[in-house]
């Protein structure tokens, strides 16, 4: 990564830092003052796992040994937060935590998804990442950041827009989400890599890029899943009172 400017660096890290505050200020909006007042412990938590990916990164972890099933990065960096995510939804204080959060600020955090996709663009200039991960490819991820918040003020803190359209634009947003996750994922130098061969994903084997998929990427999917939860349970009908 000896080509890159430190203000591409700089960038991704201050967008790695506004993902972990923005998912902060949803928790410390929760319905529920326990899950508010355990704000700070989960800042601490997340900051944690930042540090292990950017040590990991560091260490040639992610970039060494590229012919390893599964790659180093899915079993050390993915592959966790995936199972954080199975775990929150199916128990009971999983389901607490998913339910109190505020609609309208996890809706809010999509916005960084428009300075991922500038951060995507610049590393493509710089032959860090292929073409069609970014928006002159086929990667309109930024399509669901520009719009976000518009849907978060009108359709949540508004009521201006049905909770079906809500509904469908994050259903949208995660298509979308699942769309570059897939471009990434063939793309990135393993033996499953099955497109962009001429440049492959490489960023994000290297520091602070890591924190893309195994951090940003996990947040957004994990926000997504709590909103269509959440507008899933309020189209349902309230039972009759006995």
């Amino acid at each position: 990564m000896e080509n890159l400017t430190i203000p591409i660096s700089l960038l991704f890290g201050i967008i790695t830092f506004v993902t972990l505050l923005l998912f902060c200020w949803a928790i410390k909006n929760s319905a529920s003052a326990i899950i508010k007042s355990g704000t700070g412990k989960i800042f601490l938590i997340l900051l944690c796992w930042l540090i292990i990916q950017a040590a990991l990164s560091l260490n040639d972890v992610y970039n060494s040994h590229l012919n390893s099933l599964p790659p180093k990065i899915v079993l050390l960096g993915i592959f966790p937060p995936i199972l954080v995510i199975l775990f929150m939804f199916n128990t009971p204080k999983g389901k607490l935590f998913i339910d109190s959060l505020s609609l309208l600020h996890i809706t809010y955090l999509n916005i960084i998804r428009i300075f991922v996709e500038i951060a995507l663009y610049k590393l493509f200039l710089y032959k860090m990442v292929p073409e069609i991960m970014t928006f002159k490819g086929i990667n309109f991820d930024i399509l669901a950041g520009i719009s976000a918040p518009f849907i978060a003020y009108y359709g949540i803190r508004m009521s201006k827009i049905s909770r079906n359209l809500i509904l469908y634009w994050h259903i949208i947003g995660l298509a979308l989400l699942l769309n570059i996750v897939i471009i990434a994922f063939l793309s990135a130098p393993s033996p499953l890599q099955r497109i962009a061969f001429d440049q492959p994903n490489i960023a994000i084997l290297y520091f602070p890029f890591s924190w893309l998929p195994t951090f940003i990427v996990p947040v957004v999917l994990f926000g997504h899943l709590v909103s269509i939860r959440q507008l899933f349970r309020q189209k349902q009908p309230t039972p009759p009172q006995s």
